[in-house]
């Protein structure tokens, strides 16, 4: 699915009004009974509702849902802020209708000052006083009136997205002058800024509401954000052949595991089998041959040299795929074996947590790394990698989408929505996953994953898209059945087989 900009949704709202055809305050009446719908849904008629609508189309679409409450039944106060003296064209359309509604009179026209209404526990709020055409913090009045808000005990329905939330960009936004919604109503699609872990204290609640616009539009419009749907994926499984055997579905090499982190070796390889590759050659320092044989009997065991570290780059011949870092710690001696090991591979690669760290401590290194190399950093692990601290979740997406233009590379933001980074610049959002997969070794199993869809013969987009997306649904079933609170790493694992099951269905 396209995530368009702010920008894109307006070309495509006026799209949909030229080709369709349909005028803008019928378009804007759709919305509103949309949006009328969902509210109705969940409030009755015995609720109060005060609105608070904006000069421009988020306010007309606010005058337009007060309107149909009332019909419906519902008491309404409608606070229209005028403040200079100039309403969008449907935003006067909708307030003339709302005044000639019967039985209507609880309305008032800010242009100056007033005083605002009581908001109390039983209060529904109606926030339409900005939508995605804001383009700066909210600031004076309306930072005063946001606070109000939000110091309320009132429940806060937004329509299209919280007041004073920009679409995609809140580095510099002033978070206190940002509506605190229960629910959020978006149209037609979520908004960037949705998928980005700073703005949620802001959402509540997201329901999306098709308002059936332009499929031509969005069929024709280039995005540089996408999200990860079912559908997606399902188109990039590759089927199975009946005549395969262990040699043809891919070998992979997993360079994992130091003395004391055995765990994240194992989780990664018993990921990795399970993802369907033929076979996984592990290397591991020589104190870890007995648990890793006891814990993974399918795995084939390669020792390293020394006891307890990785320490020295190994043969990749006929290997498929390599996955490298996960508990592999940042000794001096690894971090060159690390490099050696990077330098020596002809295959695709994955590249995880110690890994990262300890290109992290030798920059010069990122400009060795070979083209194509699927890196996968947690936010901190980004930031160290980057070499700068991250003033914001969307400043670090903008520096890990350049990173993958500049090196060539698949990098994956890993977050509630992991967000892959392509090298042609654009962004694939994951949508599957929970706060439950917050724990120890979740990477460690992403990492075995795409592993082994690379050593399958998948390239490198499809590899890191389906892994970022089986991951989260494999947690997501976990979760259903274990609750979020007592999900492990190898939960994720021994739910994968759910996961495949349901995408093949």
């Amino acid at each position: 699915m396209k995530i368009f900009t702010g920008a894109q949704i307006h070309e495509l709202d006026q799209y949909t009004i030229e080709h369709e055809p349909i005028k803008s305050i019928d378009l804007m009446e759709r919305a509103a009974k949309a949006i009328t719908h969902a509210i109705t849904e969940e409030w009755s008629d015995t609720t109060p509702i005060v609105v608070f609508a904006g000069s421009g189309n988020n306010g007309g679409d606010a005058l337009a849902v007060a309107r149909l409450l009332i019909a419906e039944g519902y008491k309404v106060k409608v606070v229209l802020f005028n403040i200079s003296n100039h309403l969008s064209e449907d935003c006067t359309t909708n307030k003339n209708r709302l005044l000639q509604t019967k039985h209507f009179n609880d309305f008032t026209e800010v242009k100056v000052s007033f005083d605002p209404p009581e908001l109390t526990a039983d209060t529904l709020v109606i926030d339409g006083l900005f939508g995605t055409g804001l383009k700066k913090s909210l600031a004076g009045g309306f930072a005063s009136l946001v606070k109000y808000i939000n110091q309320s005990p009132s429940k806060v329905v937004s329509i299209d997205m919280p007041s004073g939330l920009l679409a995609e960009d809140n580095s510099c936004n002033v978070r206190a002058n940002i509506i605190q919604a229960d629910l959020t109503l978006t149209l037609h699609q979520k908004k960037l800024a949705f998928l980005l872990g700073e703005s949620q204290q802001f959402l509540g609640r997201v329901k999306v509401l098709d308002i059936r616009l332009s499929e031509e539009f969005i069929e024709k419009t280039n995005a540089h954000y996408l999200a990860l749907d079912e559908a997606d994926v399902r188109k990039k499984l590759l089927p199975r052949n009946d005549f395969a055997h262990k040699g043809t579905v891919g070998i992979a090499l997993l360079v994992a595991g130091s003395y004391g982190m055995a765990g994240a070796a194992i989780l990664a390889t018993r990921a990795c089998l399970r993802a369907g590759v033929g076979k996984v050659i592990v290397h591991t320092p020589r104190r870890n041959y007995d648990i890793m044989q006891t814990a993974v009997p399918e795995a084939v065991m390669q020792m390293d040299y020394e006891e307890t570290c990785f320490s020295e780059a190994v043969d990749m011949e006929d290997i498929d795929a390599l996955g490298i870092g996960p508990g592999l710690g940042q000794q001096e001696n690894t971090a060159i074996a690390m490099i050696s090991q990077l330098r020596r591979a002809q295959c695709p690669i994955v590249a995880d947590a110690d890994a990262l760290n300890m290109l992290a401590s030798h920059r010069a290194w990122m400009q060795q790394l070979p083209k194509g190399i699927i890196m996968t950093p947690h936010a901190a692990e980004f930031d160290r990698l980057n070499g700068t601290p991250s003033n914001s979740d969307y400043e670090r997406l903008e520096k890990a989408q350049n990173m993958a233009q500049t090196a060539n590379a698949y990098i994956i933001l890993k977050g509630h929505n992991s967000a892959l980074c392509l090298p042609n610049g654009n962004i694939l959002f994951n949508t599957t996953g929970n706060s439950g997969m917050a724990t120890a070794g979740s990477g460690d199993v992403l990492t075995g994953i795409i592993t082994a869809f690379l050593a399958r013969g998948y390239h490198q987009e499809d590899a890191a898209a389906l892994g970022m997306y089986i991951h989260g649904l494999a947690g997501d079933l976990a979760a259903k059945d274990l609750g979020k609170e007592s999900l492990i790493a190898s939960d994720i694992i021994d739910y994968l087989p759910d996961a495949f099951k349901r995408l093949k269905d």
